[in-house]
């Protein structure tokens, strides 16, 4: 039902196990158990940008939780108008709300795909989703992408005289499978692989869980709900795979422990280079404010259009000197008589067209 998974896990598998098979022998355990590790790396190279996008969308979110929380108190009885509202906010600022967890997300199938077809290199358990082969037919049938030779090569690698598609809760009849390629491991040969696993698992998840805290703003860690969640992935998750360890097949504690390994590395990479890319832009906006200000001792630039607009018109000044020049030379013909005292007078220009600073006293 979920092949579309599986297989592609598997030929992912196949090809890291023929790289290292190559070096170090198809039987041996490390090329089994590097190729576990190769394939949670690969996995999560393939999700570099959707963490990336991950964690630019968490800090969006922490610097828009005033906002968030504003119009969770204004429209607190309207939950319509609250998600319409919300929507609103979140395309303004570009972000998706989805991309904060899609990485997970696409791990969780991961998981599952990779621990299905490493338990079907063992098909001889009669529980839950297995088919209880006899040794003998489950060493001749292939595992989606390996052949049969490829399952047998599974069964005979050891990793410190475990197999590492076993866990110490794995029934004996169930290790009887392996004896047909190798001694039969015994629980005690399990645990002593798989309990530093556990603990190493466990001790990566609790700093990864530090780390991405310590990230936290300060309003965002003082949310309750916040403030929960962090207790969960601090505590209760490291001390989950200490519990479930013991259910889990060695090969899926070395998938756990390749997994923080990656996380741990990534997240100080791009943290670091979100940072950086923040400092840059603050920076940028100090220089332009810089650039844009006067400098000390310097006078401010005035505007062009005030300047201007303060500064008296030649035109008016010209048609107020012509006036008062007609003026006056209308008053001396008139004294003089004459045919130049009958010529009609101009129509005087209102006093308020005229600047009391440039009229003429007349004699």
């Amino acid at each position: 039902m979920l092949d579309f998974i599986y297989y592609p896990v598997s030929w992912i598998l196949w090809v890291w196990h023929k790289v290292f098979g190559a070096v170090l022998g198809p039987d041996n355990g490390f090329a089994w158990a590097l190729a576990v590790m190769f394939l949670v790396f690969t996995l999560r190279a393939i999700l570099y940008k959707p963490f990336v996008k991950q964690v630019r969308t968490t800090r969006q979110m922490q610097e828009l939780q005033p906002q968030i929380k504003a119009l969770q108190k204004k429209y607190s009885k309207d939950r319509q108008r609250m998600a319409l509202e919300m929507q609103k906010l979140q395309k303004e600022h570009g972000f998706n709300p989805v991309m904060g967890c899609l990485p997970v997300l696409l791990q969780a199938p991961v998981f599952i795909g990779l621990f299905h077809v490493l338990r079907s290199f063992n098909r001889t358990g009669t529980g839950m989703g297995q088919l209880g082969m006899t040794p003998e037919q489950n060493a001749a049938i292939g595992n989606y992408a390996f052949s049969p030779d490829d399952v047998q090569s599974f069964l005979s690698a050891r990793l410190f005289g475990a197999p590492i598609s076993a866990a110490i809760t794995t029934p004996q009849a169930q290790l009887e499978a392996f004896g047909l390629y190798g001694t039969v491991p015994t629980v005690l040969n399990i645990a002593a692989v798989a309990i530093p696993l556990m603990v190493i698992a466990s001790v990566a998840t609790h700093f990864n869980s530090r780390a991405s805290v310590a990230r936290q703003s300060a309003a965002a860690a003082a949310n309750p709900q916040s403030a929960i969640m962090n207790k969960l992935a601090l505590w209760v998750f490291p001390l989950g795979v200490l519990v479930g360890g013991p259910f889990l097949m060695i090969a899926i504690l070395l998938y756990w422990v390749s997994n923080n390994i990656w996380t741990y590395a990534q997240q100080h990479i791009v943290f670091r280079r979100i940072d950086a890319e923040e400092a840059a832009k603050k920076q940028a906006v100090i220089e332009r404010r810089a650039d844009n200000a006067p400098k000390p001792g310097a006078r401010p630039k005035l505007d062009k259009k005030k300047t201007s607009a303060q500064q008296p018109s030649p035109v008016v000044d010209a048609e107020s000197e012509d006036a008062d020049s007609t003026d006056d030379t209308e008053s001396s013909a008139g004294s003089g008589g004459g045919a130049a005292g009958n010529r009609p007078k101009p129509k005087p220009r209102p006093a308020a067209n005229r600047p009391k600073s440039n009229k003429r006293k007349r004699r």
